[in-house]
């Protein structure tokens, strides 16, 4: 049988965990959510993030804090206009307003405004749930399923597939279903670790692997295909010409 280009499923599932651990023995441990982890908090958060730095979902957040709102009750009643306003800082803020909105009404119409109802159906079932709602896509069901309904399922953001493709270990098609398979069928299913797994990525996808890669001072500089031939390219580009 021809093997694809990350090796046999138990040869890339080593791989995936000898990651995790230079990750984490380079970062330490991350304790995601970033913010505050109530959980509906982290699913309004998750939404504001779309998109979005931190630091102005944190701003955002604290508006409606302040203005006492940050319930499904309290976004259900409070006027499209006026969430816009105190999500502004967020940024497309018109847009979120309305699928805060949506959330919300979802929650109140499905499940009798009780967040843990929706939480508590089985894992399939609460994605379609999620996906089924305006606003939510694929990574954002994901991040609610993860760090606010605690059910283990691995997000896939940008840092992951720029990562992993670097890396060069990665699924045979780059769709997001693709990707969540490839680490699924490789990782056991523990909610902490993936959290753990999905804070570390976000942590080095900023800090070294960025757009221009910080390869030299890369704690996966020697299992990564990218940092290999740009270390070899960068050594040869010093080296003198013969004669």
């Amino acid at each position: 049988m021809r093997r694809s280009p990350q090796g046999t499923p138990s040869a890339s599932a080593r791989r995936l965990r000898d990651i995790f651990g230079r990750l984490l023995a380079r970062y330490g441990p991350q304790g995601w959510w970033p913010g505050d982890d109530r959980p509906f908090v982290v699913v309004v958060g998750a939404i504001l993030t779309q998109a979005a730095a931190w630091k102005n979902v944190e701003k955002a957040l604290r508006n409606l804090e302040g203005a006492g709102v940050l319930t499904p009750e309290g976004l259900l009643r409070l006027p499209e206009e006026e969430l816009a306003r105190l999500v502004h800082p967020a940024g497309y803020y018109n847009a979120k307003a309305r699928k805060l909105k949506a959330f919300a009404e979802m929650v109140h119409g499905r499940y009798g405004g009780r967040l843990e109802a929706l939480f508590a159906l089985p894992l399939p079932e609460l994605r379609r749930a999620l996906l089924e709602t305006h606003g939510i896509g694929p990574e954002t069901a994901d991040d609610i399923i993860l760090y606010a309904a605690g059910q283990p399922v691995f997000v896939v953001d940008a840092y992951t597939r720029r990562i992993f493709s670097r890396v060069g270990l990665r699924p045979g098609e780059d769709a997001y279903g693709a990707w969540q398979f490839f680490f699924v069928a490789r990782l056991p299913p523990r909610v902490p670790q993936f959290k753990e797994y999905h804070a570390l990525l976000v942590r080095h996808g900023k800090d070294t692997c960025r757009r221009e890669p910080g390869c030299p001072s890369c704690c996966l500089l020697h299992v990564c295909e990218t940092g290999r031939e740009m270390m070899v390219a960068g050594r040869a580009a010093l080296t003198p010409p013969e004669g």
